[in-house]
């Protein structure tokens, strides 16, 4: 069976974009997404705890944490589950991306449907900055666009 979810990334800037995930039974989560109005470089995207986007892109909360592990990279042992790493925006300020986590999923406990994505301003260190706060957010910096993720067609 093929689960399908969906999210469109908003900012208060000019900061947009979708991101479509797509699991078929229990293999890893495919995600595939498009966002525009980036400063070239690397930023970190990850999946935030609460569907909520009331009071913009904090209402998330912090990134998806289940186990109560410090963060890391996507291929890290420890991570938090919503630790995606990083994307890349080119020259024009667009990154398209295609990964596959085998973390996150899209049913159980580990499910990300009608939580947060988020793209943050800066690079993820992934847990390697040597502080306390690489440990929580990987000095990703602040958030430029969120979307909920729903289930999609």
């Amino acid at each position: 069976m093929v689960v399908k979810a969906i999210c469109v990334l908003k900012g208060t800037g000019e900061v947009h974009g979708v991101v479509r995930f797509e699991q078929q039974d229990d293999e890893p989560v495919t995600v595939e997404g498009c966002i525009e109005g980036l400063t070239p470089g690397q930023h970190g995207f990850h999946i935030h705890t609460y569907g909520d986007n009331t009071n913009g892109c904090v209402s998330a909360g912090p990134h998806f944490n289940p186990e109560g592990k410090k963060h890391g990279a996507p291929q890290d042992q420890e991570r938090h589950v919503g630790d995606l790493g990083n994307v890349t925006a080119k020259d024009d300020g667009v990154a398209d991306f295609k990964l596959t986590d085998s973390l996150i999923s899209l049913k159980g406990p580990f499910s990300i449907v009608g939580r947060t994505a988020v793209i943050h301003a800066l690079i993820d260190d992934l847990g390697k900055g040597g502080d306390n706060e690489s440990l929580i957010t990987g000095n990703a910096g602040g958030r430029l666009a969120c979307g909920v993720i729903g289930l999609a067609q």
